[in-house]
């Protein structure tokens, strides 16, 4: 028997529906990159459902990353504040309620101080594309967030990167 003329229906893949169930091409994957990169399409952003395809997306992402990072500003200063109302409240106490007093503050201090970290972690992760244009939404975030709430916040304050 000549392989030519051999008919095998399991090699035969013209009829057979080579799609990727709804979930678009190999063009529509997204691209993780090890490397600098400027790429504008085909970019997840930590999640999957984050994923960049155009151009005005990609606008759009950069837009909510500036806000993420300004919203981690906000935190830190949110945070701040309330450690400086705690540490009044204590103050203005007699001093036999400070230990109670300041055990309760403690506890949602390091609440926020777990949320806090939480936050700076994903957005490190965000940073993480290795993307350009994601890295200076970063970046620009962190400096307008600071700008709008860093007043009463120190610059050389640790990120949770330590």
């Amino acid at each position: 028997m000549d392989r030519a003329d051999h008919d095998n229906a399991a090699t035969k893949h013209g009829n057979m529906d080579h799609g990727h169930g709804g979930h678009g091409g190999m063009d529509d994957m997204c691209s993780m990159s090890m490397l600098f990169t400027w790429d504008t399409k085909n970019l997840c952003i930590v999640f999957r459902q984050w994923h960049v395809r155009s151009t005005p997306g990609l606008i759009a992402s950069l837009i909510a990353v500036v806000l993420l990072a300004m919203g981690y500003e906000a935190l830190r200063a949110l945070s701040r504040k309330y450690e400086n109302a705690v540490y009044r409240r204590i103050l203005a106490m007699p001093r036999q309620s400070h230990e109670n007093a300041s055990k309760q503050g403690h506890v949602l201090k390091a609440v926020l101080y777990g949320v806090q970290n939480f936050y700076a972690f994903m957005l490190m992760l965000v940073f993480m594309t290795y993307n350009g244009w994601v890295m200076i939404a970063v970046s620009l975030g962190a400096f307008l967030g600071y700008l709008s709430f860093g007043h009463c916040t120190s610059s050389t304050k640790e990120n949770a990167c330590h």
